[in-house]
């Protein structure tokens, strides 16, 4: 794993927050997202817990798009939504994002954000982190003066919010990572990229 700064770095996710993540941090790389049957993948794995389904996702993100692009560092990337034992998906609708609000507030939840890199088959960095949300209690009218405020964003992130959005409204504890909240561990994932050289600083 030899450090070139050339070499080139592609982000195999269609998150405009994790892009941003990046672009931000100055991190020259490119997005293609992976084409995943992700419902698919997580069902046949049978895994039942949040955390390690997001670490596995992230993998085959990467790995399917370094398949494709053996001459690249790829980074996978996702994040899972998980109240007690059950694992929340994106919503289909306003209709489902107002039901899956309604199951969050007045309760703590977890994201867990999970990272990996890949150059063609090999994994070379995995990581995986956790934040604990705490919704506050809001009666029906108050729900759906969010879902108007939200908009369609209310389906573009699981849970029905965006914390860096109307979704901050939502909440009266947060505790954790700000990145891992956006979907992307991105201190540990620098971390490695100085390792390989392709940071913008050492």
């Amino acid at each position: 794993m030899a450090n070139d700064p050339s070499s080139r770095l592609i982000l195999a996710s269609q998150s405009a927050a994790r892009q941003a993540l990046l672009r931000r941090a100055k991190v020259n790389f490119e997005a293609l997202p992976a084409d995943l049957d992700e419902r698919g993948i997580e069902q046949t794995s049978r895994l039942s817990d949040a955390a390690a389904v997001a670490a596995l996702l992230a993998k085959e993100k990467a790995l399917h798009v370094g398949r494709a692009h053996p001459d690249a560092y790829v980074i996978g990337a996702d994040q899972t939504l998980a109240l007690g034992t059950k694992i929340f998906a994106k919503a289909d609708d306003r209709a489902q994002a107002r039901e899956q609000l309604k199951s969050l507030c007045g309760r703590t939840h977890e994201l867990h954000s999970a990272v990996a890199v890949v150059k063609g088959d090999e994994i070379l960095f995995e990581s995986i982190s956790t934040a604990h949300m705490t919704m506050r209690s809001l009666s029906d009218v108050r729900l759906e003066a969010y879902l108007d405020l939200a908009g369609e964003a209310v389906t573009a992130s699981v849970g029905g919010y965006q914390l860096e959005g109307a979704g901050v409204h939502l909440f009266e504890k947060i505790e954790g990572d700000y990145f891992t909240i956006l979907g992307l561990p991105l201190l540990p994932l620098l971390g490695f990229l100085r390792g390989i050289g392709l940071a913008p600083l050492p």
